[in-house]
């Protein structure tokens, strides 16, 4: 079994995460396993027997080819998905125990999804997507536009607000996406080769709002990516070997 626990941050040149020195365990996954049935019906054991701990703030990125587990892994802690086995703890609270609703609750308001296609709305402007988390958790219209509306400004879209998103530039979109993840200002973001679509100069400038947001929000952030200079920015680096996380960074 193998055990990956909070790691103190690498030296990158930058804080990589506001808590990740604390050592208290934030998220915690506990003795995790998911598999899927080929055609054939035989299962396929994808994650095998997964143990985690995080700490509040701290950075992680997962990387390996493709195939081998990391968005599955990432769409359970993100309570996307359900594991065959296993624990997955949010400040003590297995979370996998919660009822259809109380779930959703905690998805809304403390996890953030950031992935690889934005999946916004192309006609809907910059404003309107962002802010649809706050509207489905039951913000007045104004809140929940005043909201995404700082949160827009943040990421560089002060000029941009009221412009349909199937107008934007691929970076811009991907900023929407971002500010769609945060408006709700979660404890926990999840991004799913977040960059992975982008030319090398957009990809830099998500990066560096990534780990600015990461510090000024203490959020504990995990990545999925095949990006080496995003993941070597994060306070930890894993891969999935056998079915277990290996130590990768």
């Amino acid at each position: 079994m193998v055990d990956v626990g909070p790691k103190d941050t690498k030296s990158t040149g930058r804080d990589t995460g506001a808590s990740a020195l604390s050592g208290k365990s934030f998220i915690e996954v506990q003795n995790l396993f998911k598999s899927f049935q080929d055609t054939g019906g035989a299962p396929i054991e994808i994650l095998e027997n997964v143990n985690l701990s995080l700490g509040e703030g701290e950075t992680l990125a997962i990387v390996g080819a493709s195939g081998i587990g990391k968005s599955t892994f990432l769409h359970i802690l993100g309570t996307l998905d359900r594991p065959d086995k296993g624990r997955l703890y949010f400040q003590g609270d297995d979370i996998l125990l919660f009822d259809s609703s109380r779930l959703a609750r905690f998805r809304n308001e403390s996890v953030g999804f950031m992935f690889q296609f934005h999946h916004l709305l192309p006609e809907f402007s910059a404003l309107e997507n962002a802010s649809m988390p706050a509207l489905i958790n039951g913000y007045p219209k104004d809140k929940a536009k005043e909201s995404a509306e700082t949160i827009l400004v943040r990421v560089g879209l002060q000029n941009r607000l009221h412009q349909r998103v199937g107008k934007l530039s691929g970076g811009e979109q991907q900023r929407v996406a971002l500010a769609r993840a945060l408006v709700m200002k979660p404890r926990i973001l999840l991004a799913d080769e977040p960059t992975g679509n982008l030319d090398t100069q957009n990809s830099d400038q998500v990066h560096e709002l990534l780990l600015e947001l990461n510090q000024e929000f203490s959020m504990t952030m995990v990545v999925v990516t095949h990006n080496m200079q995003l993941a070597a920015f994060m306070s930890r680096c894993v891969t999935i070997a056998d079915g277990q996380f290996v130590e990768k960074c």
